[in-house]
């Protein structure tokens, strides 16, 4: 629905009843009251609070209309600009309905995630009501906005000493720098190793990061159980098949979790033979291995890992799912990555997933995956918080 509103407009939302877009109001006097349902529309997908309708006892909207319209305007915009952090910008309009003035406030969904009243109260709109935002939430939406990220944060217990792998380090160290060991680099520098680690984005004081943990690590499930891929092949096209051909739960680091999830789907794709082909001829993968590349690495790079749970591959016998937790981040839509558009949830991993990874970066790889794979679909599920890529077979 468009802003502003007809009178029309209104008559519907007041026969539809309250709703997740929707809130009435049969006054507002308390700012803090005002600013909880301002930040619940701001931190869900907006909507509308109806100042001076009474709800009756159908659920239904009724007109009571409202008093001294100079001061409830100024009334909003003060709550919107003292009791909302980050401060919110609304926009209001006056309907006279049944010859009563009703005041409509629209709040568009915020573009600085989280949101909180003044006294500390992060909520989001749930049905008709409100409810605290959850601890998971309010992660992602903190990493959404830029305020920090989680590849960054240490993990516990993932001590430095104990659970890094150095030889898995030192080589990749020396791939990158021409042969240069770390011990010659840490000398050249002065630098001590802790210092030499922080500085590479992998560890936080002296226990390794996210970044560190899934590059680096000697046994990333020790500490993130969740962070794997389950893999299972079906024999029909249902989910909910009981009987499945095979299934295996993949973890180590990104790149085992990439080479033995690509290995997992290969042997369960058929490869055809060109017509006039030899019986000898090794026949193609029905699939194109391209296009599992770049579907299976992007999920791997960026998936919410905010969220607990596992990246799942499903190979039924009409498709290829690859489900990754987390919807495209910042309000991005599949036409917009279709044409190369990208915002990186993890941009340190992705830094060291191009040099680590067959990943090159460039915001190419779904148009890469449509080129040498077109009957691929791509769903962006933001109600379930999950990416969908789903790749037909023949």
């Amino acid at each position: 629905m468009n802003f502003p509103i007809s009178e029309t407009d209104l008559r519907l939302m007041l026969r539809t009843g309250e709703d997740t877009f929707t809130q009435f109001k049969t006054e507002v006097k308390n700012a803090e009251s005002l600013a909880e349902e301002m930040v619940a529309f701001a931190n869900g997908k907006g909507g509308y609070i109806l100042i001076g309708i009474a709800e009756d006892a159908h659920g239904a909207g009724k007109v009571v209309g409202v008093e001294n319209l100079k001061s409830l305007n100024n009334h909003i915009s003060n709550t919107a600009s003292e009791n909302c952090i980050p401060a919110l910008f609304p926009q209001s309009q006056t309907l006279l309905v049944d010859d009563k003035p009703v005041v409509v406030i629209y709040i568009e969904e915020g573009n600085q995630k989280p949101y909180r009243t003044k006294s500390g109260k992060y909520l989001m709109r749930a049905g008709a009501d409100k409810r605290s935002v959850s601890q998971e939430e309010l992660s992602r939406m903190f990493q959404a906005s830029g305020s920090y990220h989680i590849e960054e944060l240490a993990i516990r217990g993932a001590a430095i000493d104990t659970e890094l792998d150095r030889i898995k380090l030192y080589e990749y160290f020396e791939a990158q720098h021409e042969g240069k060991s770390v011990s010659a680099h840490l000398e050249e520098t002065q630098q001590h190793f802790e210092t030499f680690l922080n500085n590479l984005g992998i560890a936080q004081k002296q226990q390794l990061n996210l970044v560190g943990l899934l590059f680096f690590g000697k046994n990333p499930q020790r500490f993130r159980p969740v962070l794997e891929v389950k893999c299972v092949s079906f024999f029909g096209n249902e989910l909910g098949d009981t009987t499945y051909r095979s299934s295996t739960d993949i973890g180590g680091g990104l790149d085992r979790q990439f080479e033995q999830s690509l290995g997992f789907i290969m042997i369960n794709l058929h490869k055809q033979q060109p017509q006039g082909a030899s019986f000898n001829s090794q026949g193609m993968l029905e699939i194109s291995k391209v296009a599992l590349e770049e579907a299976l690495v992007n999920a791997l790079i960026h998936r919410d890992y905010g969220k607990t749970s596992p990246i799942r591959v499903f190979v039924f016998q009409n498709r290829v799912e690859i489900v990754s937790p987390g919807a495209l981040p910042n309000h991005l839509t599949v036409e917009q990555i279709k044409n190369g558009n990208a915002v990186p949830r993890n941009p340190i991993l992705l830094s060291y997933a191009t040099k680590l990874l067959p990943y090159r970066g460039l915001g190419s790889g779904i148009s890469r995956i449509l080129k040498e794979h077109p009957a691929t679909e791509f769903i962006n599920d933001s109600e379930g918080q999950q990416f969908k890529v789903i790749l037909s077979r023949p």
